[in-house]
């Protein structure tokens, strides 16, 4: 009985998939033969984030906005690993990447090219991400899903931007939080 249950939801995806293909207005088919004419001058920084699956959905928001680089640093999981594949369904081969075994070597690199640095941290000394005009080019540092960017880190930048959350957890998951300051950062750079 489960065999059978797990074919017929197998051939309903399959019929689904089919479906969205041939509906015209969906927009859901990747262009892969489309370069990326012109990249954001927007670089993020992962300083020691665990998951290979948030990073992989880093990679995605990545490509999605046409950023730069992703720099990848410390334990920091970084292609070629097939969680971060799973997640970001091959965005990872369109998004330039490097990994550094520290942040504070990338952190020196990237003003050495001239970035404005700006962490995403949750503190008292935090602006609104949303409040900030973002100069180019720009980093954006995001830290560990549990204890965030390391402090030492959080000094050399030059500002620090948090979201706004008004439950009980003060921030989002990495991933989302990644996304969410990457399209306000594009979306002011594009209005321009």
């Amino acid at each position: 009985k489960k065999h059978a249950q797990l074919i017929a939801a197998q051939v309903m995806m399959l019929n689904r998939e089919h479906n969205a293909r041939q509906a015209e207005y969906l927009r859901n088919v990747d262009n892969a033969q489309r370069k990326v004419s012109k990249r954001h001058e927007l670089v993020v920084v992962l300083d020691n984030v665990r998951s290979a699956f948030n990073v992989g959905q880093i990679f995605r928001t990545a490509e999605a906005a046409a950023l730069c680089e992703v720099v990848t640093c410390g334990i920091t999981p970084h292609p070629p690993h097939p969680q971060i594949n799973k997640t970001a369904l091959g965005a990872e081969e369109y998004v330039p990447t490097r990994h550094f075994s520290s942040t504070k070597k990338a952190l020196e690199y990237l003003r050495s090219q001239g970035y404005y640095i700006i962490g995403m941290e949750t503190t008292a000394k935090s602006a609104v991400y949303s409040q900030v005009t973002y100069p180019r080019p720009t980093a954006l540092i995001v830290g560990n899903e549990v204890s965030g960017i390391c402090t030492e880190v959080m000094d050399k930048c030059d500002e620090l931007v948090e979201i706004p959350c008004f439950g009980v957890k003060n921030s989002l998951n990495v991933a989302a939080a990644v996304a969410t300051n990457v399209f306000e950062v594009v979306r002011q750079w594009n209005n321009k």
